[in-house]
C-alpha cells in the first residue's frame, strides 16, 4: 500500500509540473504574440480628440444625408466589422462609423461606461466633425444607447435604425457578466488559446483575408481591455435606466430584427421590438433571416429596405 501511495503521489506531482509548465507556456506565448501583433495592426480611419482622448472614426461616401453607425457590445473593430454595410450604404449616403473608447483603434478611458458618458462622447465626436444632422443606425446594445441619444439630441437625429438592436425590457440583462474571469482568461493567454483552437467566425463572411487578420489582431488587443470590461459591468444599470425611455413619437424608427431567434435564449424578441414602434407615427419592424449580426449577411436587403422606408 505504501508503494502504491508513493506511485500515486509521484504521478500527481508529474501531472502538476506538466500542468504548471503548460500554463507557463500559454502565458509566455500570449505575451510574445501580443507584442508582435501590436506592430502588425494597421491604422484606418481618423483619430478625433474627445474628452482628452482620441476616438477613431471611419468615414466613407459623399451622399447628402449622413448615416452614423454604432456597434454592438465588444465589437473589436467596428470600422472593419461594418464593411459589408458601408459598401451598400456609401453609394447613397455619407457613412460615419464611430469606434467608442475601448473599441477598434480608439483609446481606452478610465471613465465609467455609463450610457450618459457613452452618449456624450459620441455626440462630442460628431460635433468635432461638424456633423449636426444625421440618421443614427445602431447594432445590438446600441439600441440602448440610441434610445437615450435620440431623446437627448432630438433636433439632430432624423431617424433611428436598429440592427437587431437591444430592447430595455429584454430578458437576461439582470445576469452579471463574469468580468473577472474574462480578464483572467485574457491575461493568462487561455482566451487566445480558445480563439486559435476555434473556427474563425468571419471565415464564411464577405471579408478579405487582410480584414480578417486585422480583426483577429484587434480582438486579442481589445477583448478584455478596461473600457470593455467596465461597459460589461454597467450593462445591468444601463438597461435599467433605459426602461423609462421611449422613442419620440414623430421620429422615424425602423427596426431590423432577427426572424429566427431562439425563443429559449431570447423570448418575445419580435414582440418586444413591435412594442417599441407601436405608438410611433413612422415606425416599422422588418424581419430578416440571419444571425444577430444581420449586417454581416443581409446588408444588401437591409439597405434596400432602409432606403425605401426613408423615401416614404
Amino acid at each position: 500500500m505504501k508503494k502504491i501511495g508513493k506511485i500515486i503521489l509521484k504521478t500527481l506531482g508529474i501531472i502538476a509540473i506538466l500542468l504548471a509548465l503548460f500554463i507557463t507556456i500559454v502565458f509566455i506565448y500570449n505575451v510574445i504574440s501580443s507584442k508582435v501583433e501590436q506592430g502588425k495592426i494597421e491604422t484606418y480611419g481618423q483619430l478625433i480628440p474627445v474628452d482628452g482622448k482620441h476616438m477613431n472614426v471611419v468615414m466613407e461616401g459623399k451622399g447628402e444625408e449622413t448615416v452614423v453607425l454604432l456597434p454592438g457590445l465588444g465589437t473589436v473593430a467596428p470600422g472593419i466589422d461594418f464593411k459589408p454595410l458601408i459598401k451598400e450604404l456609401s453609394p447613397f449616403y455619407k457613412v460615419v462609423v464611430i469606434e467608442p473608447f475601448g473599441y477598434g483603434l480608439s483609446d481606452v478611458t478610465e471613465k465609467e461606461r455609463s450610457t450618459a458618458n457613452i452618449v456624450s462622447e459620441i455626440h462630442q465626436d460628431l460635433q468635432s466633425l461638424q456633423i449636426d444632422r444625421y440618421i443614427l443606425m445602431g447594432h445590438s446594445i446600441s439600441g440602448i444607447y440610441g434610445i437615450d441619444y435620440v431623446n437627448k439630441y432630438a433636433n439632430e437625429v432624423s431617424a433611428f435604425i436598429g440592427i437587431d438592436s437591444s430592447v430595455p425590457t429584454q430578458s437576461g440583462t439582470d445576469v452579471e457578466i463574469p468580468t473577472q474571469l474574462i480578464k483572467l482568461l485574457q491575461k493568462s493567454g487561455f482566451a487566445r488559446l480558445q480563439v486559435e483552437l476555434s473556427a474563425n467566425p468571419y471565415d464564411s463572411l464577405p471579408y478579405d483575408d487582410k480584414s480578417k487578420e486585422q480583426i483577429k489582431f484587434l480582438a486579442y488587443k481589445n477583448n478584455a481591455n478596461p473600457s470593455v470590461l467596465n461597459e460589461m459591468k454597467q450593462v445591468r444599470s444601463n438597461f435599467k435606466e433605459a426602461e423609462k425611455l421611449i422613442f419620440p413619437k414623430n421620429l422615424p424608427v425602423l427596426l431590423f430584427v432577427q426572424a429566427n431567434v431562439d425563443p429559449t435564449i431570447m423570448p418575445n424578441w419580435i414582440p418586444l421590438h413591435e412594442d417599441q414602434v407601436k405608438d410611433s407615427a413612422h415606425g416599422k419592424v422588418i424581419l430578416l433571416e440571419g444571425g444577430h449580426n444581420l449586417h454581416h449577411t443581409k446588408s444588401k436587403e437591409l439597405v434596400e429596405s432602409f432606403r425605401e422606408f426613408m423615401k416614404k
